[in-house]
């Protein structure tokens, strides 16, 4: 059986509903999961939910993986801080990599440069940064444009995980 691959990337902070009904629904769909961190072996959701990764940044390939997700909260304006996982995600999308961002996740995804003239959305909060990022703003549960899969809040994750899961084949 020929497995999908899952990257999750992760950092304190994070939306716990954001991390974990991807992590699990992506599960459930037969993919195989990798949760890779900023290098940390631990890391705590904005709610306390504890997540151990799989990888630190450094450690692994984005031509491992079919997809990336980027799971909202703060951890996507500190993970943006660490230049590997920038990189990771912008080496993932020049491979045609589905990029996955929900919520803040697009924070991420604006440092890595693959939102301009993309159609996405995101957390309020977030879209004069996608916006003045070049992408074009949408405010819709999920927004589908070429590799690029983005949402805006925890009750987008059912349209959020659906598209993945399509876009991968799954």
């Amino acid at each position: 059986m020929n497995h999908k691959k899952i990257a999750i990337l992760v950092e304190n902070e994070f939306q716990d509903a954001e991390f974990l009904y991807p992590f699990y629904r992506m599960i459930e769909a037969g993919a195989q999961v990798t949760v890779i961190g900023t290098g940390e072996k631990t890391y705590l959701g904005k709610h306390g939910y504890p997540i151990t990764a799989d990888a630190a940044i450094g450690e692994i390939s984005p031509a491992n993986f079919d997809a990336v997700i980027i799971p909202g909260g703060h951890a996507p304006d500190k993970m943006r801080t660490f230049d590997k996982m920038v990189e990771f995600v912008a080496e993932a999308s020049r491979m045609g990599k589905i990029i996955a961002g929900i919520c803040h996740g697009p924070q991420l995804m604006i440092s890595a440069r693959v939102l301009t003239g993309k159609r996405v959305t995101c957390y309020r909060a977030v879209r004069d940064d996608v916006i003045n990022a070049g992408a074009i703003f949408e405010d819709s549960e999920v927004v589908v444009d070429g590799n690029i899969i983005t949402s805006r809040k925890p009750d987008d994750l059912p349209a959020f995980c659906r598209e993945i899961i399509k876009a991968i084949g799954l």
